[in-house]
């Protein structure tokens, strides 16, 4: 009679155990998310963030000086002969304003390397014109395209992008567990190219993002979507239930906070800024900015970044795949020796029996 209940009991104890063991990995992503979101962004402050004051001279070198050590370390402030000079510097992304001082000061600024930053340059000489008694007159050298009025439609493209190459990675890793690793990567190549097609037509035709080099800004959204696939893909192997983790970890916690999307380096913590320089996420938004905004600027680098990472999925792809095959000799073994001593076992009771009779 006491069997009856104690089943019960013990199933839905081991079903528990099981349910709570798997809200770790929600709650470690909420963990996860809070630091790595709130840390990056915030407070956002400049800390070294380049701009230029226009002139020669000892009143132009007096106010640069001024700013400099106002800004204790916001603000680095360079002087430059004229007006030529800095609109190259914005336009090549040395520096992020230009102001000339004079009677009608000017402010010059280029909104596609990062509306942010401009906001923050914009405040800072807003109050310098100010203090002459002038009003400020502002220029943008470089606006975005008109279907991304902030500068930040790139930033919430990488986003798309990404949730569709992690969560593919969900479904090949998971549903396709059983699929040989060539044809789980031959599907990891396929999903980045629908990923990046979709990325192309929401920047492009359906929302206007951008308004010209959009294949250029799809081959860069393949490499990217490519680059995490395999990279989860593989990772799949040996993390199982905690790739999904993983790949937050990597693509969405680390990389949209150091994109440069939002805020660029200059007005983050270190940390994030620090990573702004290798992440796949920052080579993506500011290889799409250089090449639809600064004429193909520091591309190749950008570009390189991604490549990189695709090599680097590529790579986890062949340790997994050499993993796996271990993995399988080691069990053909294992089922040879379980044969062989089954195989003895039977010849040793055979044998006893013939003695026995």
């Amino acid at each position: 009679m006491s069997a009856g209940p104690s089943a019960p009991s013990g199933s839905t104890a081991g079903a528990l155990r099981h349910v709570l063991s798997h809200l770790v990995t929600p709650l470690l992503m909420c963990v996860g998310m809070g630091l790595a979101y709130l840390g990056a962004f915030h407070a956002p402050e400049p800390h070294d963030l380049r701009v230029d004051v226009v002139g020669s001279g000892a009143s132009a070198d007096v106010l640069a000086q001024t700013l400099q050590d106002r800004g204790d370390g916001a603000l680095s402030v360079r002087t430059v002969a004229d007006r030529d000079t800095a609109v190259n510097h914005l336009r090549t992304q040395q520096s992020y304003g230009a102001y000339l001082p004079g009677s009608s000061p000017e402010l010059i600024v280029a909104t596609a390397s990062s509306d942010t930053s401009a906001t923050v340059v914009q405040k800072v000489f807003t109050d310098v014109a100010a203090e002459q008694g002038a009003p400020l007159k502002v220029t943008n050298a470089e606006p975005t395209a008109d279907g991304d009025p902030t500068g930040q439609g790139i930033f919430f493209l990488l986003v798309a992008v990404s949730i569709g190459s992690y969560a593919s990675v969900a479904v090949i890793g998971g549903a396709g567990a059983v699929l040989a690793l060539r044809i789980r990567a031959a599907l990891a190549v396929g999903a980045s190219l629908v990923v990046s097609v979709i990325g192309a037509v929401f920047a492009g035709p359906l929302f206007g993002l951008v308004d010209h080099g959009l294949g250029g800004l799809w081959a860069m959204a393949w490499l990217y979507s490519a680059g995490i696939l395999l990279i989860g893909v593989g990772l799949h192997t040996f993390l199982k239930r905690w790739t999904t983790l993983g790949v937050m970890v990597l693509f969405v916690m680390l990389n949209f906070t150091s994109s440069g999307g939002i805020f660029r380096p200059e007005l983050q913590p270190g940390f994030f800024g620090s990573l702004h320089a290798f992440w796949n996420g920052a080579g993506f938004v500011e290889g799409v900015r250089s090449h639809v905004y600064f004429g193909g600027h520091s591309l190749g680098g950008h570009v390189l970044v991604l490549a990189l990472w695709f090599v680097a999925g590529l790579a986890v792809v062949g340790v997994a795949g050499a993993a796996e095959a271990k993995g399988r000799r080691a069990a053909s073994e294992l089922s040879r020796a379980e044969a062989l001593a089954a195989s003895s076992a039977g010849a040793e009771e055979e044998m006893e029996e013939a003695v026995a009779v």
